[in-house]
């Protein structure tokens, strides 16, 4: 199975969005956040999270860019129950077995966005507001190969 994971290039999404995700956490697309938003709360950084933000399942942050890999069975259980969580504490959900099977069909939109890609393949998306409502857009970029002497810290460890 697949999934994403908040990947950062730099400090960017510290400055542009309220509450960044964790680099490394586990994502989804988050739309969800934005069903009732109208033009008049696409300001500042709340702009910045409706047009381009990937939503963490840890710090519910949200993050520019996520890469697709593995998770393994007791993790995507880790990441719906938390997920469920958040909507049982911020969206009023009557309970986590309410809660449970919406937020394991919105991880399971995300899996499925991830299957076909390679490990390492770069997401983002593009979020705008129409009259029938929030549309996504996503974009892929594949991971280039490089040499592993392109990434290796020389020196010694003595030092």
């Amino acid at each position: 199975m697949k999934l994403a994971r908040a990947i950062h290039f730099d400090e960017s999404d510290t400055r542009v969005y309220h509450s960044p995700a964790r680099t490394g956490e586990w994502c989804i697309s988050g739309g969800f956040e934005f069903s009732n938003w109208t033009e008049g709360d696409l300001t500042g950084k709340q702009k910045q999270a409706f047009s381009n933000g990937w939503l963490g399942l840890e710090t519910f942050g949200r993050v520019t860019f996520v890469a697709v890999t593995q998770i393994e069975t007791k993790e995507m259980a880790q990441v719906t129950d938390a997920l469920a969580q958040h909507f049982v504490d911020v969206y009023g959900a009557p309970d986590l077995a309410a809660a449970r099977p919406v937020a394991a069909e919105e991880i399971a939109q995300m899996a499925e966005m991830c299957a076909d890609h390679n490990p390492n393949t770069l997401l983002t998306v593009a979020r705008d507001l129409s009259q029938a409502g929030v549309r996504e857009t996503y974009r892929t970029i594949e991971a280039q190969d490089a040499g592993l002497e392109q990434f290796a810290i020389h020196g010694s460890l003595d030092e």
